[in-house]
């Protein structure tokens, strides 16, 4: 299972930097323009996406920023946010790398966003924890492509080939 994890947080990592390679490429009045995505704009899913990824980890880990919104813009500027995402990016592959055996089967206990006490089984959360992203680097490659980029192989398949 940790072997199964370990991919996904590398793959993770490999999708984002892909990601933020095209976001780059766009112009400022591009990247906040609304595109009718849940955050509005490619600017607002990038930083979900890592806004999103912070609350599980502080939830996982007891550790890091705790954002108290899931709409909490992190940073202003795309280039910062990069770095911001470099980083957590290497500080999931830490995470994943730090799991052991007994924690798998551990009952995760947190409150959600609207303060309802959840119990969640570690391996479970995990799980939602890498789908939430590609679920939202989905949005935001929709966005990149209503924009007339061109598409971004972003796919699990694509890594697994180029490793």
């Amino acid at each position: 299972m940790k072997a199964h994890f370990q991919t996904l947080a590398a793959y993770n990592r490999w999708a984002n930097r892909r990601l933020y390679e095209a976001a780059a490429r766009l112009s400022e009045a591009q990247y906040r323009e609304g595109r009718g995505a849940f955050f509005g704009s490619l600017h607002g899913t990038l930083n979900h996406i890592l806004t999103g990824d912070r609350i599980w980890l502080r939830r996982m880990t007891d550790e890091g920023p705790a954002p108290a919104r899931l709409n909490e813009i992190v940073h202003e500027d795309l280039g910062a946010l990069r770095l911001a995402r470099e980083a957590e990016d290497e500080r999931i592959i830490r995470v994943v790398d730090g799991i052991g055996d007994a924690d798998w089967d551990r009952v995760l206990r947190y409150s959600n966003s609207s303060g309802m006490v959840q119990a969640t089984i570690f391996r479970e959360a995990l799980a939602h924890f890498f789908n939430h992203q590609t679920h939202h680097r989905g949005q935001a490659h929709a966005i990149l492509t209503g924009l007339g980029q061109p598409s971004v192989e972003m796919d699990l398949i694509i890594y697994l080939r180029l490793r």
